[in-house]
């Protein structure tokens, strides 16, 4: 096992992986999972109907300063909630690992 290691690592060293707009694997595997479950269902979209409903009369400039930073935050709390969801995956087979 430790030459297969060995060459693994080489080999990635001489060929790194491309994470897409991630640096990890972690953020890789989260950005396969927004791709593949697109964050604009019904109730999203009715969400922000009522976000926009509640802004009515304002500026669409000043609009764009509320909308942007809340898009960032939907995703980031998207993406912090897959990333923690994979963490407990990982320590729940730890686990399970360690009764046998």
């Amino acid at each position: 096992m430790p030459d297969f290691y060995t060459i693994l690592k080489s080999h990635i060293e001489s060929n790194p992986p491309s994470f897409g707009d991630g640096d990890t694997v972690l953020s890789m595997l989260y950005e396969a999972f927004a791709e593949a479950n697109p964050m604009d269902d019904g109730r999203l979209k009715q969400d922000f109907h009522e976000l926009y409903e509640l802004m009515n009369g304002i500026p669409l400039r000043e609009m764009d300063k509320i909308i942007y930073p809340v898009c960032t935050l939907c995703r980031d709390h998207q993406r912090s909630g897959f990333v923690e969801g994979v963490r407990v995956g990982v320590k729940l087979k730890q686990e399970l690992e360690e009764q046998l």
